[in-house]
């Protein structure tokens, strides 16, 4: 806070237009402070979470509430979406950590501008390694269409720990139906993709770990066409 109040050499008087600057943005912040601006679970927007002493701004990650004591949130940049934001971000550790799992009693409120000076991008620090956050787990969809987009999710594999292990095994399975991913299923093209692993609907996931994906592929292609 020292930071903000250090006149820079200006002589007692009218403040300079830097220094008025500075206490506008110190009211702002301790306005945003007191009085936060209110977040309900599933609202789209971002968020002011508390990370130590500090406060960053994290983006909830849409459909993936746990119940009402956690969601999965990405730490940004506090000048994200400007474009130099990622590339200051990148080096002060925002893009490192992925998807992470916030309790709920960590958000202040409603991301606002006022809050980027209480950022560790303000202080021109990186971001800890440990941001007392776990990781938010990845999954792989295997989804049946048709032709209008309808259709369904064959098969879901998951949680993976880290996002290349779940594009891995997408991209292995996709090799595997290279060129008959439309007669697989009978009127559906089937394909793999890469998804968020919704832990709240956990039950519907297979662990693919120690297991051969193809293999887990081929029994749900076999149940479906059986039936």
């Amino acid at each position: 806070m020292k930071r903000l109040f250090r006149r820079r050499g200006h002589t007692p008087g009218a403040l300079s237009p830097e220094d008025q600057a500075t206490v506008d943005a110190f009211r702002a912040m301790l306005a945003a402070v007191r009085t936060p601006e209110p977040w309900t679970p599933g609202c789209p927007q971002d968020i002011a979470v508390r990370v130590g002493p500090f406060i960053e701004r994290a983006h909830p990650r849409p459909g993936d509430d746990h119940g009402p004591d956690q969601i999965a949130v990405a730490l940004l940049h506090p000048d994200t979406p400007h474009a130099a934001a990622y590339l200051h971000g990148h080096k002060l550790g925002y893009t490192s950590n992925g998807w992470l799992r916030c309790e709920t009693a960590a958000i202040l409120g409603t991301w606002q501008p006022a809050y980027a000076i209480l950022t560790h991008a303000a202080a021109g620090l990186d971001l800890p390694t440990d941001v007392g956050m776990d990781p938010a787990h990845y999954g792989v969809h295997v989804e049946a269409r048709r032709s209008d987009g309808t259709g369904y999710t064959l098969l879901r594999l998951g949680p993976y720990t880290q996002t290349w292990l779940a594009s891995r095994d997408a991209d292995r399975l996709n090799t595997q139906l290279e060129g008959r991913a439309a007669t697989v299923i009978p009127g559906f093209t089937v394909t793999a993709k890469a998804a968020p692993f919704d832990v709240s609907d956990h039950e519907s996931y297979t662990d693919p770990y120690g297991a051969d994906v193809a293999a887990l592929l081929a029994v749900a292609v076999e149940e479906v066409t059986a039936a």
